[in-house]
């Protein structure tokens, strides 16, 4: 069952992570490597069952095969769950744990931080492997990458804005933004600085409350911000919010914001078409984060990552110029697009065997 189900997703590798007497138990999934090693950030989440967290790395490391591939970076795509509560179970021994079994797979994948993780926690996977992203800047990392993917989600939003309105005046519009976690909060921080009505939700009160009070942005409830009068849905927490439940309450013309997979299903997607809601392919604007943290690679450089988000704007263009020739939805044109690139790069290379990139030669620890 478990090959089978591998089998469809198209994944190389997958690795359960278990060690007992640090409480343990974590998934790395490795989708694709043939435009570069695996890299994507490690997600602490109290999943209700293990299946749950395998679907969970399984979908999220494919999607980051197609953000690397769609923003032209030579990165394949991976991701890993750490099964577990971040406001309890969080420890020294375990990140130790977990940066060992990265170790053990020689650069093939490479993480960085994901929801419920913070830089502390990628301090102690350092300990034990070279293969970490987007860690203090004292170790030459880039920091917390959250400013970053809100940034390149306004670049995608600008592009998504330009093709349904004929302009980029994002204070103009209004925005229902569900999740103000890290990313939510910096997005907020910069749509409130353009002056947009934004509507916010999440399940932490007191990040609401932070939304509220420091930027002015108006409350409304978990299951409301569905029904809000906004011109823009602004998916920016877990993914699949936007299903056969809550599309029909929908009232924007536009869904951008930064979460992963925020389509339940395909034909969702073939809805939105349908509505005439112009859809901003996720892992086309999130990729900001990830843009970010791979200029580690060579010397981290924070104008050269700024140049680099702002071809968010030009990606998503190209997509949405790709559904209108070929007459699909825009999440087929955003596959489309990745998919050209790897099948055309895959021709001249070989799957990625561990040739790591020059910051981590000879660096790793044994």
């Amino acid at each position: 069952m478990l090959f089978e189900t591998i089998t469809k997703t198209g994944h190389e590798e997958v690795v359960f992570c278990h060690n007992k007497d640090a409480g343990l138990k974590a998934i790395i999934a490795i989708h694709n490597t043939v435009l570069g090693p695996a890299l994507g950030g490690t997600r602490m989440w109290p999943y209700a069952t293990e299946q749950e967290a395998l679907n969970d790395v399984l979908r999220l490391s494919r999607g980051m095969t197609y953000k690397a591939a769609v923003s032209g970076l030579n990165l394949g795509g991976g991701k890993a769950v750490i099964i577990g509560n971040p406001a309890t179970d969080k420890s020294e021994a375990l990140f130790r744990a977990f940066g060992r079994f990265i170790n053990s797979l020689n650069g093939r994948y490479i993480t960085a931080e994901d929801v419920g993780i913070d830089v502390n926690d990628m301090e102690y996977v350092l300990k034990e492997t070279e293969f970490v992203t987007g860690v203090h800047q004292v170790h030459g990392g880039s920091g917390d990458p959250s400013p970053f993917t809100a940034y390149g989600t306004m670049q995608g939003l600008m592009a998504a804005l330009n093709v349904k309105f004929g302009n980029e005046d994002v204070g103009k519009y209004s925005y229902a933004v569900q999740g103000v976690g890290h990313v939510g909060m910096e997005f907020v921080k910069l749509l409130r600085e353009q002056g947009a009505k934004v509507f916010v939700t999440d399940i932490n009160e007191a990040s609401v409350r932070r939304a509220v009070d420091e930027y002015g942005c108006e409350a409304v409830g978990l299951d409301e911000i569905y029904d809000v009068e906004a011109d823009i849905y602004s998916p920016t927490a877990l993914g699949g919010t936007v299903n056969e439940k809550t599309l029909p309450r929908l009232k924007c013309k536009i869904i951008c914001g930064a979460a992963n997979n925020q389509l339940a299903t395909d034909e969702i997607g073939d809805e939105l078409e349908g509505r005439g809601i112009l859809y901003a392919p996720d892992y086309a604007v999130n990729a900001g984060g990830l843009m970010n943290v791979s200029i580690e690679f060579d010397g981290y450089n924070r104008e050269r990552a700024m140049r680099m988000m702002r071809g968010i704007y030009y990606n998503l263009g190209k997509i949405f110029h790709i559904s209108k020739r070929d007459g699909i939805p825009t999440y087929k044109a955003a596959d489309r697009m990745a998919e050209e690139r790897i099948a055309s790069i895959g021709k001249i290379k070989l799957p990625h065997m561990g040739n790591v990139p020059p910051r981590f030669m000879g660096r790793a620890k044994g």
